[in-house]
């Protein structure tokens, strides 16, 4: 049992430093490539903060394990909206503009009602997986032509020319590999740690007699998570959450179209009844009761993060009593 949890602390660390690698390395190759550091911020970063859960579901769904591949996915998407949104809320009140309403949410929700219809009859299926990927490279394109003509587009052209200034040098045969070799850490990091930390997650929790389910739900869903829940509660400390929601919305519309979508092109993904009818209901009522916050008060204050943290730990609570 010890050597399992030795195991599972360094697949993680190993998983999320893979992801970081990941986002670097491809990162700088794109924009070497003279690829916009608008592109290179909607698709190669957004996809790479998200491939520590991508790698971990296609590793759950190849050993056999669909309940933790689709558990991590939704018990991610409700660690995001109740978790890291209620702490984030209650160290620091998060303000709510006006794209989060228009845009981040209903695409949230859409996604998520999209996905619950899919698999309502138990299963995930190849062709429903290159539907969700084609949704997906269509809202990319939708977010690139917005963003080009709105100021955030300037600043995150000024990221892309910080990251330029630092490297003078930047196509010298030492800076691309460097490059390569962050990309190269990062792909062998991801699959090890998420290797290691899907089967010894199995292990450990197995061995007490905790279902699969619940594993992907709460272990691997709160370790995946871990990186926006750290950057959150920084964020809130420093009093800069106004992306906050726009943010954790992003994740939840990848984790379904991104994840699920390349997971199930790969391998059909049985859906146990007790995800269909309660984990996929809590993540779509808890996206629906943000939505009256988000409108009418246009901010999420402290006594509302603090209602989000009490219902995640109600539903954690209930999820062994089901």
């Amino acid at each position: 049992m010890f050597q399992e949890i030795i195991l599972l602390i360094i697949g993680l660390v190993v998983l999320i430093a893979g992801g970081e690698f990941l986002v670097r390395g491809a990162s700088r190759i794109a924009l070497r490539f003279q690829i916009t550091p608008l592109v290179v911020g909607l698709t190669i970063v957004a996809f790479g903060t998200s491939s520590p859960e991508l790698f971990i579901s296609i590793q759950s769904a190849l050993a056999g394990s669909p309940d933790m591949t689709m558990g991590n996915v939704i018990g991610s998407n409700i660690c995001n909206l109740a978790l890291v949104l209620g702490i984030t809320a209650v160290f620091s009140p998060i303000q709510v503009n006006s794209d989060s309403i228009k845009f981040d949410w209903p695409m949230a929700m859409g996604s998520s009602f999209l996905l619950y219809i899919l698999v309502i009859e138990g299963y995930l299926q190849r062709n429903e997986g290159i539907f969700f990927v084609i949704i997906l490279l269509a809202y990319i394109g939708f977010l690139i032509h917005k963003s080009r003509k709105e100021t955030n587009a300037k600043e995150i052209e000024n990221i892309g020319a910080e990251m330029e200034d630092k490297s003078p040098e930047k196509n010298s045969p030492l800076h691309w590999g460097m490059d390569i070799v962050y990309l190269t850490i990062g792909c062998v990091g991801l699959y090890f740690g998420s290797d290691w930390f899907v089967n010894a997650a199995k292990d450990i929790f197995l061995e007490i007699g905790i279902e699969e389910r619940i594993i992907g739900l709460i272990v691997l869903a709160l370790g995946t998570s871990l990186p926006e829940l750290v950057t959150s509660i920084v964020a809130a400390i420093k009093k800069s959450t106004d992306l906050a929601i726009g943010n954790l919305m992003g994740s939840n519309i990848f984790n379904v179209l991104s994840i699920l979508g390349i997971t199930s092109i790969i391998k059909d993904i049985h859906v146990s009844n007790s995800i269909i009818d309660y984990d996929m209901m809590w993540m779509l009522g808890i996206t629906l009761f943000i939505l009256p916050m988000m409108v009418f008060n246009r901010k999420i204050g402290r006594i509302q993060g603090g209602l989000l943290l009490a219902i995640y730990f109600y539903y954690t609570y209930s999820i062994f009593s089901i």
